[in-house]
């Protein structure tokens, strides 16, 4: 099959969601697809070293297309569409885009209530005019069997695209549901209500993880047998254990430095484990994407940890390499991301099993089942005042099980995680929508 992928890009930083679409563009070419990875609003910041393949085609290969500065005047100034083409192209330049996408706070829902309603409306919203580029283009380029939708908040594209090109629509389901409960309660509400009607003309949807599917399938009130699950993988390249365990014991952290993910809570505990005195010289280490508009908590958390004398102890490694975050990940004794919203999966849990560390986790969202499936690691009760910190202390005090928990979860990974066995699966469910006798 010929399938499309239109994936949102981040222009400046590295994206789970982006690096996931890539790992499957690549693992559809080597199970003998054909896979196209357009980039939408803002070009592609992906890890480098993947193994793509040479017949995959991402990065650098197709032009930025609904460019998000064009995107945002739109819904600004209802003039701007009025302009020359010749001025919209030019602010569709890739340079252009990736330095506005450093220019402002992209991830704040508090501000974007407005957009995310336009574009969620398609041809009948602000952008209807990119929407109709976006056609155009893809009009004159080889069919694909199917199209499928990195994400819900693309579903403003399904008519249009549905209706010129003829061809079956499949949307990925990974975590929505947080940004648009996020947005202004009136905003929220008619987001929500467009959505439920938009989802109407995707032919299938796929959730990365049973919970995931089953909390959109309720909110959007869709049939489940148009739901169909396929938990996320990995490409395995360069993940391996450590040749030896760390001579520290070292909490790590790998994820977006922000409150979202929980980085307060782990600095909050591993502050009341360094005071319980129970592993001593325990070491925190922070690595993952750092925004500027993360910088004032992480100056605030920095500031905690002087006054309370353990500075030293804690080291913060922002937007790392593909190598270097192997690398860091194999000094972990064990891994946790205490997200403080309902994660739909997290690619980092399957990184650090990859490399043989366990994970503590709370028991909410994707969580549990991705840890029932691999074993590798503990979840804990997010409700308990010391739950976290009592777990790290387990595990970090019991060599045995870490070691027991860390192997299981390598084996779980790389025999049930992989970006290949994820993408057979993506094929089978488009094979499926766009011949629905199979």
């Amino acid at each position: 099959m010929r399938i499309l992928l239109l994936t949102p890009g981040t222009g400046s930083f590295l994206c789970g969601s982006c690096t996931r679409d890539n790992s499957l563009g690549a693992a559809l070419e080597r199970g003998g697809h054909e896979s196209v990875m357009v980039p939408l609003y803002l070009p592609f910041e992906l890890e480098e070293g993947m193994g793509a393949g040479e017949g995959h085609q991402a990065v650098g290969k197709t032009d930025v297309r609904m460019g998000g500065i064009n995107v945002f005047l739109l819904q600004k100034a209802r003039w701007w569409r009025h302009l020359p083409r010749f001025v919209h192209d030019w602010l569709d330049s890739p340079a252009l885009l990736r330095w506005a996408s450093t220019r402002g706070n992209m991830t704040d829902p508090s501000g974007l209530g407005e957009m995310t309603i336009s574009m969620l409306m398609g041809e009948e919203g602000r952008q209807a005019q990119e929407l109709e580029k976006l056609s155009a283009w893809l009009r004159t380029q080889p069919a694909p069997d199917v199209i499928l939708l990195s994400n819900a908040m693309l579903i403003g594209l399904a008519r249009r695209l549905r209706m010129d090109l003829g061809v079956p629509m499949v949307c990925t389901l990974q975590g929505e549901q947080p940004f648009l409960d996020a947005l202004k309660p009136e905003d929220s509400y008619r987001a929500w209500s467009i959505l439920k009607d938009r989802a109407r003309e995707v032919d299938g949807f796929i959730a990365v993880s049973h919970f995931t599917g089953e909390l959109m399938r309720k909110r959007l009130g869709l049939d489940p047998a148009r739901v169909h699950v396929v938990q996320n993988g990995i490409d395995l390249e360069g993940f391996e254990p450590a040749p030896e365990a760390p001579s520290t014991p070292t909490i790590g952290f790998l994820a977006r430095m922000c409150s979202d993910k929980g980085l307060p809570a782990l600095v909050d505990a591993f502050m009341r484990l360094v005071d319980r005195g129970t592993v001593p010289g325990v070491r925190l280490v922070i690595v993952g994407v750092q925004l500027s508009e993360d910088v004032p908590g992480i100056r605030e958390l920095e500031t905690r940890l002087i006054a309370a004398g353990i500075r030293d102890r804690v080291s913060f490694h922002p937007n790392v390499t593909r190598a270097e975050k192997i690398e860091l990940l194999q000094s972990f004794s064990l891994l946790s991301v205490p997200a403080d919203y309902g994660e739909s999966f997290g690619l980092y849990l399957l990184e650090a099993m990859a490399c043989e560390v366990p994970v503590v986790q709370p028991r909410h969202g994707g969580f549990p089942e991705l840890l029932e499936a691999t074993g590798g690691g503990l979840l804990y009760d997010p409700a308990q005042a010391d739950g976290l910190v009592l777990n790290l202390e387990e595990l970090l005090l019991d060599e045995e099980q870490r070691a027991e928990l860390g192997r299981r979860g390598r084996e779980a990974v790389r025999g049930a995680f992989s970006s290949d066995r994820m993408a057979a699966e993506v094929a089978a469910v488009c094979a499926r929508v766009s011949s629905p006798q199979i």
